[in-house]
């Protein structure tokens, strides 16, 4: 006989792939600016500024609403002490979304640091600060938390959670659709019952887990605050508190759904009972799964920004779409290997209902791409679009290794369609000579190689008999399958396709709380983010510089500003970054000017060290206006630095 080999990527595969690229590429192409994830788009005063007398407040303007606390924004003296009343004053007003703080009466002149932080409208920790000076910039002794937003140990268990409620939702929900529409004897098998229980157990404890780090994760990021009760109190207010606590409530109805499907419903055998509860099973377990994946889709990106109502929906299909697939393959999965006389119908069914799951990721994946991203700058700009790259490509390959799984269970059927074969549903080999012991079916009793368990002489000699049968009994279900080559050739390709697809859910989760980088982009439009644009009256220049020196810590980015932006007398600032947006203290910093086409320059400016990561000068001249080029030295240390520069238009 002919060993069957790989089946070839079919045609179809590249069509389908082709399409999703070029309507991609329409969407990104046709986008308009919106917002999703707040961002911090402004501030009075400015970053930088040199003001001369104290204001009365200091303000703070977001893209989107956000979440403000007593202990949102706070002012730091010189010295590091208080210099705001902790009064947060809303100053909202239409579309503009600003909130600030009162500051005291007579502060003294010197260099004050404003930190803010605060919970965006889906459901992500936001936090930043800035600098101004009253009268003369000062030496500060503030020290900012090296920590992020959402960062450190609490944010680490807070993303385990998070993906382990995704991985948990997909094999409950997906396990269930697999019994039901494509393997319903497998309400029967253990194995099957045990997957889809813990599938349940673990998006009910990662829910429990992540309703107790939601304080600390938004807040003061200790481990300890978790057992706060006034704490979780306030969480229980939040729009993400009321979620977490709505899909509790939904897991109580999914276990009664998980109850009668591998109770009731298994042990039918009357087909028309049997078929009126799955119809039941079916159309209760939709509305519990969709509630379900209605709480991250009422939460998360898809609640703010533009088209909320259709987003929503859309992110509900989406997520329905890719339990239904990486759920159902999981189930498959444990089926091929320890449940082995799953029916060839089985896994037919669930290839279509595979491919069909393909078609409405691809649908409303195109449509969340759009609207997360919005343009080509920002899927190969920002970190949110490089993600999504990445997710892509990992789609692209789970669909075709998804392709060859089809074409093995197409030469399945095959090898049982033909003349004086079983028909499709009849046993396979494997059922015919043992089945797994986990399966929850009768296993027939082996015989004992050289005597039965009654004529052993003691208990010892019936402990190796036993032994025995369940070696030789090992044996021949290995035998078995090693004789089913099309099986085998299935069972690596599914197997392939759950460790992709461990990964792309990985990369989903980190995707969920990451800015969107429609929101990124928007954000350094707003801010005065500038690549050769004429300079605004009355805004600095602001621009970002990546820089690599290749030594140890020699990834970042400078932040430059010049204001107000125009010739004459302008203050510069400049803040260096680790890719991570934590200030980088560096040996040394040199800036460079010039306006090459009137020959001017370059001029040379040496910034003077204000804080960690915050270099400053002030009555730097441009006298021309022009497009100049600004040339950053970055050294960060003896030997590892690098020149950076950009062009800026000068009014």
């Amino acid at each position: 006989m002919t060993t069957p080999t790989a089946p070839r990527l079919g045609t179809a595969l590249a069509r389908l792939l082709v399409l999703a690229a070029a309507l991609l590429g329409v969407l990104l192409a046709g986008a308009a600016p919106a917002s999703a994830h707040a961002a911090l788009t402004g501030s009075d005063p400015k970053d930088g500024a040199v003001v001369a007398t104290a204001p009365e407040e200091v303000g703070l303007t977001f893209s989107e609403q956000v979440a403000m606390s007593p202990d949102s924004i706070r002012v730091l003296d010189p010295s590091g002490r208080r210099a705001d009343t902790g009064e947060i004053i809303d100053l909202c007003s239409g579309a503009v979304v600003k909130y600030g703080v009162a500051l005291r009466a007579g502060l003294p002149d010197g260099t004050y640091t404003v930190a803010w932080q605060t919970v965006s409208a889906d459901s992500h920790p936001i936090a930043g600060a800035f600098t101004f000076s009253i009268g003369a910039p000062s030496a500060t002794s503030v020290a900012l938390p090296a920590q992020a937003a959402g960062g450190g140990i609490v944010g680490a268990l807070y993303g385990i959670a998070r993906y382990l409620s995704y991985a948990g939702f997909a094999v409950l929900v997906g396990g269930g659709a697999f019994v039901l529409l494509c393997w319903p004897r497998g309400a029967g098998v253990r194995p099957v019952q045990q997957t889809v229980v813990r599938g349940w157990l673990t998006l009910t404890g990662a829910t429990l887990v992540m309703l107790l780090l939601r304080g600390p994760y938004t807040g003061s990021g200790k481990l300890a605050d978790v057992f706060d009760l006034a704490g979780l109190q306030a969480v229980l207010q939040t729009k993400t508190g009321a979620a977490l606590s709505s899909r509790l409530l939904l897991l109580g109805a999914a276990a009664l759904f998980v109850a009668v499907l591998f109770g009731a419903y298994a042990r039918r055998t009357d087909p028309k009972e049997r078929k009126d509860l799955a119809f039941g099973l079916g159309l209760g377990g939709t509305v519990v799964a969709a509630g379900i994946a209605g709480t991250w889709a009422l939460a998360e990106h898809a609640s703010t920004g533009i088209q909320p109502g259709v987003a929503m929906p859309v992110d509900v299909l989406h997520l329905l779409a890719v339990a239904a697939w990486l759920g159902g393959l999981t189930t498959l999965l444990v089926a091929l290997y320890r449940a082995p006389s799953v029916e060839r119908a089985a896994v037919e069914r669930f290839s279509r209902v595979a491919f069909v799951s393909v078609a409405v990721l691809v649908a409303t994946g195109l449509y969340q791409s759009w609207r997360q991203v919005g343009s080509w700058s920002a899927l190969t700009g920002t970190r949110y679009g490089q993600l999504l790259l990445v997710k892509i490509g990992l789609m692209g390959v789970l669909v075709g290794i998804a392709w060859i799984s089809r074409r093995w269970t197409q030469r399945l059927a095959e090898r049982t369609a033909g003349p004086g074969d079983a028909p499709d549903t009849a046993p396979t080999p494997e059922a015919d000579t043992e089945t797994d012991p986990d399966s929850g079916e009768e296993e027939p009793e082996e015989q004992a190689p050289e005597e039965a368990p009654e004529q052993a002489p003691d208990a010892e000699r019936a402990a190796q008999l036993a032994r025995q049968r369940a070696a030789v009994a090992t044996a021949r279900r290995k035998k078995a399958r090693d004789a089913d080559p099309e099986r085998t050739g299935l069972r690596r390709s599914v197997l392939t396709e759950a460790a992709v697809a461990v990964v792309l859910l990985a990369v989903t989760t980190v995707l969920t709380s990451t800015e969107p980088g429609r929101t990124e982009e928007e954000a350094g439009r707003t801010g005065g983010t500038t690549a050769g644009s004429a300079a605004v009256p009355d805004r600095p220049v602001d621009i970002r510089l990546p820089f690599d020196t290749g030594g140890v810590d020699g990834k970042g980015v400078v932040r430059l500003s010049l204001d107000p932006g125009r010739t004459g007398a302008n203050a510069l600032h400049l803040f260096v970054e680790r890719p991570n947006g934590k200030p980088l203290d560096v040996p040394e910093i040199k800036v460079n000017l010039t306006l090459e086409e009137k020959g001017v320059g370059p001029l040379p400016v040496a910034p003077d060290r204000i804080q960690t990561g915050h270099w400053s000068a002030s009555g730097v001249q441009l006298p021309l206006p022009g497009e100049w080029r600004i040339q950053v030295t970055v050294r960060t240390s003896e030997i590892d630095q690098t020149t950076i520069e950009k062009n800026v238009k000068i009014g």
